[in-house]
């Protein structure tokens, strides 16, 4: 507005915006945004800055469709792999049998005779490149290697034993009252112990990225969600001015926080540097899971105490490697006590045999997977149904509204767990916004396979600018939360992975879907939150209650493989 009125010579009390521009409120003068601003960077202080109510919206609030929705799903959207540049090499790199080997002999002779390969060795790096990347493959596989590789220190089935003995002191998260107090005052206590396996982001797209040299200029079209930290990175790498390395990020098709590590490109500005070409790296699938930064294994021991009534007394909570977010308590608990012991991949160097990173609302899904789990194990202890439970025990009135909105929605009935309906309920917070599940499901007894048939979602994100696009994230978040829940699982012995393909590791189908119905309650008059992860943190709990509802089986660790389900119904306690 101050620029419109220097720009117009028009006082701004006189002018108003819309649709980009800046108008002058009865004349004909005019700015566009463009106009006024000129691509420069603007430092200028704010004087009497007028800030917009709910009221005044004209587009915020509207369900708009995703401009770049028409490119997806014709196929005209470009990703990183379908970037090419004149004289392009595709490199295959020469990889380690497992995290932690290292490489002690190598021959590249075999490569060396095929016409047009040229082999790049520095240090640790083998490459082979060509212009045809079938050609570059057939390269890659002459190569006779040796690698020495270090002993296995953990599998995933003996991962959780490991994780406990390495664990380092516990940091008090949050806590209040008094932990023995509240447990004299408990009728009945449940103590239990909750596991989640290593879990892969399994893009759709792998990682890949395209680097080019131009006299001092790098270039780097790459999938990444942090192109400025790849940007210095491969300056650093280089040797580099940063201002001399440019990084342009096609579409991602599929990150989860994957695809904040950036490995591939820095491989490919490593090789466009050595040969003085454009290259190419474009990961494999086998690539992808091998390198993948996996969401931590973890443990979470929860011991906590209700009156016969059902109020809780007292909870003490320690999340071992998951990391603390979503393990904050919301209900209203007297004595409670929460701990975490490493911070998940942030704090983990040594307990891991290979690299973790963030995962789709990272630490939440574990913590809310084991907090609701034990939240409906005291409901059915108390002998109260499960929402009824819930509200007894909460009197935040956001998360009592999502729960009944829920509730609503879903058409609940009352009744005791286990029913037999196959109801299950979770609730948790993410980013500022919380959210209610209800599900349910179909368990196959002989089989143990478990088929979700619906899952209705409440949301309050304060104001919701596209409830368009809240719906399609709700949605995306619980189809994915399918996977994590019900198949998905890396498998491992030490640094060697053994999942290569969707063969090896299964995310969901299309054939899963159950019926999904969102519900994004109003609250415009509050701050916007976030929508992009809460809806998955309670896809575990909330079908791991509805197992509980359907068998009387409780499952404790995710995945909630078929063998599991079967494992837990023969051990039904």
């Amino acid at each position: 507005m101050e620029l419109a009125a220097e720009k117009l010579a028009v006082p701004k009390d006189r002018l108003k915006t819309q649709d980009g521009a800046v108008y002058e409120v009865e004349g004909k003068k005019k700015a566009t945004y463009a106009e006024l601003t000129k691509g420069e960077k603007i430092l200028r202080h704010v004087k009497g800055a007028a800030v917009e109510t709910a009221a005044d919206f004209t587009l915020v609030g509207k369900p708009i469709l995703r401009r770049d929705s028409s490119d997806k799903v014709t196929g005209r959207a470009q990703f990183a792999g379908d970037v090419k540049s004149p004289g392009m090499l595709c490199a295959r790199i020469l990889r380690p049998p497992a995290h932690g080997a290292t490489l002690v002999s190598v021959d590249t002779s075999g490569a060396r005779e095929i016409d047009g390969v040229q082999v790049v060795q520095e240090g640790d790096l083998v490459a082979v490149l060509h212009a045809e990347p079938d050609i570059a493959e057939k390269a890659l596989g002459k190569i006779k290697a040796k690698f020495d590789q270090p002993t296995p220190f953990a599998d995933d089935k003996t991962i959780f034993e490991h994780l406990l003995k390495v664990a380092p002191a516990g940091q008090v998260v949050v806590e209040g009252g008094n932990l023995a107090e509240g447990q004299k005052g408990a009728d009945y206590v449940v103590e239990e112990t909750y596991l989640n396996s290593y879990v892969a982001h399994a893009p759709i797209e792998p990682h890949a990225a395209l680097a080019k040299m131009e006299g001092n200029k790098l270039t780097i079209w790459a999938s990444t969600q942090t192109p400025f930290p790849l940007k210095e990175a491969a300056a650093s790498l280089l040797g580099m001015a940063p201002e001399n390395v440019r990084v342009i990020p096609p579409f991602v098709g599929g990150a989860f926080g994957g695809k904040s590590n950036v490995q591939q490109a820095l491989e490919a500005a490593r090789l466009a540097k050595l040969t003085g070409k454009p290259v190419q790296v474009a990961w494999t699938r086998a690539e992808e899971f091998f390198y993948d930064t996996f969401r931590p294994a973890a443990v979470i021991k929860i011991k906590a105490g209700i009156t016969k009534s059902g109020l809780i007394t007292f909870w003490d909570y320690g999340v071992y490697f998951a990391g603390e977010r979503g393990s904050q308590q919301f209900y209203d608990i007297p004595n409670h006590r929460t701990m975490a012991y490493g911070s998940g991949w942030t704090a983990a160097h040594g307990a891991h045999p290979f690299a973790t990173g963030p995962w789709r609302a990272p630490s939440n899904n574990s913590n809310t997977h084991a907090r609701e789990s034990h939240i409906d194990a005291l409901a059915a202890k108390a002998g109260i149904n499960p929402i009824e439970f819930r509200l007894k025990n909460l009197k935040d009135e956001r998360m009592r509204r999502v729960l009944q909105a829920a509730a609503e929605k879903f058409g609940w009935t009352p009744a005791k767990a286990p029913s037999g309906r196959g109801y299950g309920v979770a609730c948790g917070t993410d980013v500022g916004t919380v959210v209610a599940h209800i599900a349910e499901v179909a368990v196959d007894k002989s089989t143990g396979n478990v088929q979700v048939k619906r899952v209705v979602c409440a949301q309050e994100m304060g104001l919701c600018v596209n409830p368009e696009g809240a719906k399609l994230q709700m949605e995306g978040s619980i189809t994915m939360g399918l996977g994590y829940a019900l198949t998905e699982e890396v498998r491992f012995t030490g640094g060697d992975i053994v999942i290569s393909n969707f063969d090896t590791y299964m995310i969901p189908q299309f054939s899963w879907l159950p019926e999904i119905e969102t519900v994004i309650l109003d609250a415009k008059n509050s701050p916007a939150q976030g929508g992009g992860e809460p809806a998955v943190i309670c896809m575990g709990a909330v079908i791991a209650n509805a197992v509980f509802d359907a068998t009387g089986a409780r499952l404790r660790q995710l995945p909630m493989t078929p063998q599991r389900i079967k494992e837990a119904l023969s051990q039904r306690r």
